[in-house]
């Protein structure tokens, strides 16, 4: 009888919170949970540490923890470290916080937007969907091989490596490349 009264109280938990554990997933080891903001999901990620410390230092903390929503295309370390040597380290001082800010912002677009939702939204588009970006940049998403890729202002490619990382305040798409506008 104990265990059969355990049981209830456990389908009973499930049946009122359904969707916490079914959205969260893993990213950078870490679990990404759709009840805490972008900002406190993304300090847990072993993958998007020098994410955090751009972050910091373009002084957007405060806003990534705002309600938005906002969808965030999240470059990895590794997709930093794809950039130039010495990049990042000319990024983060005081100085480029104006460049970098730029930079970060051209990975975010206003509103929560689901890969599904960009997926209709490219196929509405004949294959491709603009994305204009807080930055005030454009984004050009598109399909390949059934994944969705970005093409930077420059010419750039990334792509969607873990898709709708759902956020209490958007949704985080991770990236491969780092993104560059104009």
């Amino acid at each position: 009888m104990k265990k059969l009264i355990i049981a209830a109280f456990a389908l009973a938990a499930i049946a009122i919170a359904p969707n916490t554990y079914a959205q969260t997933k893993m990213v950078g080891g870490a679990a990404m949970y759709p009840t805490k903001n972008i900002v406190e999901n993304a300090v847990n990620s072993k993958d998007h540490t020098t994410l955090v410390a751009a972050v910091k230092a373009a002084g957007l903390v405060e806003t990534l923890q705002s309600a938005g929503p906002f969808t965030v295309f999240a470059p990895t370390n590794a997709a930093f470290d794809k950039l130039p040597k010495g990049t990042v380290e000319t990024l983060l001082k005081p100085e480029n916080k104006a460049t970098l800010t730029k930079i970060l912002t051209y990975h975010v677009v206003s509103g929560k937007w689901s890969a599904a939702q960009l997926m209709a939204k490219i196929k509405a588009g004949k294959g491709t969907a603009e994305l204009n970006t807080v930055s005030g940049g454009i984004l050009k998403a598109m399909m390949q091989g059934g994944k969705i890729y970005l093409v930077d202002e420059k010419g750039g490619k990334s792509w969607v490596t873990i898709a709708d990382v759902n956020q209490s305040n958007g949704v985080i798409h991770v990236v491969n490349t780092v993104l560059m506008p104009n």
